[in-house]
């Protein structure tokens, strides 16, 4: 078959320069073009000199990546993808955005937490929201791909089977998440400053995080009724990974092998979902680099509650990874294709 020609706008970022490492060794696709703001006109290795003598290529335009593409990953802000998406819609391309522009169904909710309005509503008929592992089928033949966010991916995955089977109260989730530093994007930070960040711990955007409208969102839809949660995210002084502790309150009195077994039969057919025996816990070490997700389960019988651990790589499953991943789908192409990479042990 020939190779899909994928083009990257927003390449200097730290998805988009994700999204280039695992491009480039795809067997069905190749990266066509790759654009920056920032650095145009400039090689991409200037910018990154670990891709040096791999990836030179140079930084064009939007407009440069868009014509010499068949599929288009948008690695921008909020607020950047919409004309984006219209251009490639308009010339017959594809797009995925990694950003929040087509996250939401709500155009009120986005206007809430993001502060802006959708300017091209009729764009949005034609957009799906997919994480594959739960709306795969929707995803074939779309033209344009919401990649959902890192944090709603790693709790998506670690609640859907006990919210979708309705074995826990939907409305007594708590969600605890970490995140490494490059959740945060590029760009200048104060709490992102090694100073501050390194031997440090905090929760940050305390329940007023923007993914809580995405996390409420996946979870509602999956439970068939609305779902509020408490959800606290911290920034881990660490590059990348993500583990995210859900505790939620059974409806009724079950072990951990019952949890489990409900969850391995969940998931059975999933490359990328590895749930843990009994008594492991997953450990973002685990998952680093790679597409994996991983969840261990625990019950604390005294107080009748769920307790879920799912651990991500916040640039690769919870970015670039999944955006390949639906990339495949799109394409019907072999899900896991290009996204095999082994975990390192250390």
């Amino acid at each position: 078959m020939n190779m899909i020609k994928a083009g990257i706008i927003g390449a200097t970022g730290y998805a988009g320069v994700e999204l280039l490492r695992i491009l480039s060794t795809h067997p069905y696709a190749q990266v066509s073009a790759v654009s920056s703001v920032s650095f145009e006109g400039k090689p991409i290795s200037e910018v990154y000199p670990n891709l040096c003598g791999i990836r030179d290529d140079m930084l064009g335009d939007e407009d440069d990546v868009i014509q010499n593409s068949e599929v288009v990953f948008a690695a921008m802000p909020h607020g950047l993808s919409e004309p984006l998406a219209r251009k490639c819609v308009d010339a017959g391309k594809k797009f995925i955005d990694l950003g929040a522009d087509f996250r939401l169904t709500s155009p009120e909710e986005y206007e809430q937490w993001y502060g802006l309005s959708y300017k091209d509503p009729a764009l949005h008929s034609k957009a799906v929201y997919c994480i594959p592992e739960l709306h795969r089928a929707s995803a074939a033949g779309k033209e344009i791909i919401a990649n959902p966010g890192c944090y709603p991916t790693s709790i998506a995955l670690g609640l859907a089977p006990a919210v979708k089977e309705g074995i826990v109260r939907v409305n007594s989730v708590i969600i605890d998440s970490k995140s490494g530093a490059t959740g945060a994007g590029r760009g200048l930070a104060q709490n992102t400053h090694y100073p501050d960040c390194n031997e440090a711990f905090a929760p940050y955007k305390v329940a007023s995080h923007r993914h809580t409208p995405e996390i409420e969102q996946t979870l509602s839809e999956l439970a068939g009724e609305e779902v509020k949660i408490t959800f606290v995210p911290h920034l881990l002084p660490v590059n990348r990974g993500i583990v995210s502790t859900m505790y939620a309150d059974l409806k009724k009195k079950m072990g951990l092998e019952e949890v489990h077994r409900l969850y391995q039969e969940f998931y059975k057919d999933e490359r990328f979902v590895r749930v843990m025996e009994p008594g492991k816990i997953a450990n973002l070490r685990n998952v680093k680099y790679s597409n994996y997700c991983d969840i261990s389960l625990h019950t604390d019988e005294r107080t009748g509650r769920l307790i879920v651990v799912s651990t991500i790589d916040n640039m690769v499953k919870g970015a670039a990874g999944q955006a390949i991943q639906n990339m495949n789908l799109m394409f019907g192409l072999d899900e896991s294709a290009g996204l095999k990479m082994i975990p390192p042990a250390f």
